[in-house]
């Protein structure tokens, strides 16, 4: 079985050379990053999650990367919201640039990486939900999956990853299943958070998605205005 949080790693990995620039500026260096540093190529989450709006994880969030900035970003709203705090407006096009140092969650909050609640196990489901998220418009179709996956094997991900990929890709999103699978409410809270980075909800569909699963994992209005405030604020164009 491959390591779904190396995989997350991948998706939102720091050390990626010349971070810099657009999503789409990345994704066209990505054959020439795979190749150089394969094990740190976290501009693949660019084509692997078909973030066209180019707005990607910045500033801290990023250098955390992987399980611990999806862990972190959660706990920062979850703590917020149990405060009492008003999520606070972003202006995204600087947000990254002046956020907070986002720090991993303190262990026994069900948030920090080593918290059984963050298994393997819940890796691949955080893998799946993001996934599941960046599929909700439909966009992509037999060739872009294909592009995906040639990129996956330039990265050196290994063959059960590119197994698991092509299955997750290929077959119909099985919501029932990924929400099924957290079972805490730190889990909860890291599977919106997780779909959030994933996409930006600047569409009907994408809007739409993230509403249905707030819906269907119970989480409170106000909880989640704070997950979007969080997630928005490591975000950077």
């Amino acid at each position: 079985m491959f390591d779904a949080k190396k995989l997350l790693d991948q998706f939102l990995g720091s050390q990626v050379p010349g971070a810099g620039g657009s999503v789409r500026d990345r994704a066209g260096q990505l054959g020439d990053l795979a190749k150089n540093n394969p094990l740190a190529t976290g501009a693949i989450a660019a084509v692997l999650l078909g973030t066209s709006t180019g707005r990607q994880l910045g500033g801290s969030a990023l250098k955390l990367g992987g399980l611990a900035a999806i862990a972190g970003l959660g706990y920062q709203a979850y703590k917020n919201w149990q405060a009492g705090n008003q999520p606070q407006p972003v202006d995204t096009s600087t947000a990254a640039t002046s956020e907070p140092q986002l720090l991993p969650a303190p262990e026994g909050t069900g948030f920090h990486v080593d918290d059984a609640a963050n298994s393997a196990d819940f890796a691949v489901i955080l893998v799946r939900a993001m996934i599941a998220a960046a599929r909700a418009d439909g966009h992509i179709d037999d060739a872009e999956r294909e592009a995906i996956l040639g990129k996956v094997r330039l990265a050196g991900l290994g063959a059960d990853a590119e197994a698991f990929l092509q299955g997750e890709l290929s077959n119909p999103v099985d919501l029932d299943t990924i929400i099924n699978a957290a079972k805490s409410e730190s889990q909860r809270v890291e599977l919106y958070t997780a779909s959030r980075i994933a996409i930006e909800p600047d569409g009907r569909a994408e809007r739409g998605y993230l509403d249905l699963l707030a819906g269907r994992l119970g989480l409170a209005d106000a909880l989640v205005d704070h997950i979007e405030a969080t997630v928005a604020s490591a975000k950077v164009a």
